[in-house]
């Protein structure tokens, strides 16, 4: 019987889904604007905006892990893409494949709505996302860059 579910998040989950994004942001050594914050957090429960939340939570209500995800078009097919931005899982659950399951649910929410594909980036360091990642999925062999205009 498995010990968690995944589901997508809803309005009353901010207080649970705010702990994991701290610890989200924590991770990363990030220290985001309360604004941005809760700009994120009202763009995943805008049903007009393409941006949406999965929440992993166990049989006895903890909420263990969030996956955030994107869907956009593309120039190179008629069909919807997914790009898969943030997924975390807390401490206390890992290794229990949480981060493999939100990547199933995601893979089943694309078949069902035609997407073409599902992507992501991950940290060349983390290596314990990319033991999970190098099962699920192949390397696109593709090579990130960024332009930051903030500075």
């Amino acid at each position: 019987m498995p010990r968690f579910e995944i589901r997508s998040v809803t309005a009353d989950d901010y207080v649970g889904w705010r702990q994991l994004w701290d610890m989200y942001c924590s991770f990363y050594h990030v220290n985001l604007d309360p604004h941005v914050t809760a700009q994120t957090w009202r763009r995943i429960n805008e049903l007009t905006i393409p941006i949406h939340g999965l929440l992993a939570q166990s049989v006895g209500g903890e909420l263990l892990g969030l996956c955030h995800y994107v869907c956009h078009p593309n120039t190179w097919s008629d069909r919807t893409v997914c790009y898969l931005e943030d997924v975390f899982v807390a401490p206390v659950a890992r290794r229990m494949g949480v981060a493999t399951s939100f990547i199933e649910k995601l893979k089943s929410i694309g078949v069902a709505e035609n997407w073409t594909r599902i992507y992501w980036i991950t940290n060349g360091d983390n290596m314990a996302a990319q033991a999970t990642y190098d099962r699920v999925a192949k390397r696109s062999g593709h090579v990130r860059y960024e332009i930051s205009l903030d500075d």
